[in-house]
């Protein structure tokens, strides 16, 4: 372990996710553990353009290990994604002694960090904080549990209507380039078909499989959409089903920014926990421009360039049992 680390900084940036605070927590533990200071770092990146820095200690993150959101606030920086901007930051860490730096977020959050590091070369780990479960080089990025556990909540509560009513639902959930979401949440809640942003699958298939479903006797269904879908979305969809089959009474949910909220599962507790610590043992094993993740229930590390451009797949055997499961 490399002694000379004496200061470390954290933020989060982009969309926050259930777990960034049990991160941030397993970052400071570990710095004071390891005898490091800790500074964290407001608003994202515009905080560490403006200097809005804090020490953390223990005290400090007592009580947020079950907290949603995150005590260091997010935000989405345009001045970061200037040289300006960007100059301003590496002053700001250098006025203040900083060793290394740790973020949390996702695929832009990991963008902007691979940028500062070829330019500055401050040593940066990424903790990969996102619900949209995206980023190559892990099994699981923080806040995918916890937000796939709540869309399994709201569908079971959508279900009652729907079986009250013989209605068909689509719910769409959050996955813009990503159906991770919509396939495990489509398989909890017994969907009868899911639609996502990797497959594809047309009006005219799905209109097949809710033809099955009428003739086994099924009155009320559950379409899960991921927001990315090919065919636009959850309303997009329902019109066009509307217009060639009217088996159904058709209704519509956009869950949205609910999925983002509320306590962290025990997983994401325990996810957000070891990568925080392996972070900062990152750092002071001297690595630098890199993430850490965990494979097969082991901690590894993954070049930031390669989590962000590298396409993580969706899991083959979900997708195959998602078709059984749902006739």
């Amino acid at each position: 372990m490399n002694k000379n680390v004496k200061k470390i900084a954290v933020l989060t940036s982009g969309g926050d996710a259930p777990g960034m605070n049990a991160a941030i927590r397993g970052v400071v533990r570990s710095c004071v553990f390891n005898e490091i200071e800790c500074i964290g770092v407001f608003q994202g990146y515009d905080g560490l353009i403006q200097g809005d820095f804090k020490k953390l200690h223990v005290r400090s993150v007592s009580k947020i290990l079950g907290r949603g959101g995150t005590i260091l606030k997010s935000s989405r920086s345009d001045a970061f994604r200037t040289v300006e901007g960007r100059k301003k930051a590496f002053e700001a860490l250098q006025s203040n002694n900083i060793d290394g730096l740790i973020v949390i977020g996702g695929n832009g959050t990991f963008t902007g960090a691979h940028v500062f590091f070829e330019e500055y070369g401050v040593p940066i780990i990424g903790v990969p904080g996102t619900i949209d479960n995206d980023l190559y080089g892990t099994d699981s990025t923080i806040g995918y549990d916890t937000a796939t556990n709540s869309v399994v909540e709201a569908v079971d509560k959508i279900r009652d209507t729907a079986n009250s009513h013989n209605r068909l639902f689509f719910v769409e959930v959050m996955g813009r380039d990503a159906g991770f979401i919509a396939l495990r949440a489509g398989i909890a809640t017994g969907a009868i078909a899911v639609m996502l942003p990797e497959q594809g699958q047309s009006i005219d298939a799905l209109i097949k499989v809710l033809e099955k479903g009428a003739e086994s006797k099924k009155t009320s269904s559950i379409v899960i959409v991921a927001e990315g879908d090919t065919n636009g979305g959850a309303y997009e969809i329902a019109n066009k089903v509307k217009e060639k089959y009217s088996g159904y009474d058709t209704k519509v949910a956009v869950l949205g920014h609910i999925q983002r909220g509320g306590s962290p599962s025990a997983w994401d507790r325990v996810l957000a926990s070891r990568l925080g610590v392996s972070a900062v043992e990152g750092l002071m094993m001297e690595r630098a421009d890199e993430m850490v993740g965990i494979i097969n229930d082991k901690e590894t590390f993954t070049a930031l360039d390669q989590a962000i451009s590298m396409k993580k797949m969706l899991n083959i055997e979900e997708l195959r049992m998602s078709k059984i499961l749902s006739i």
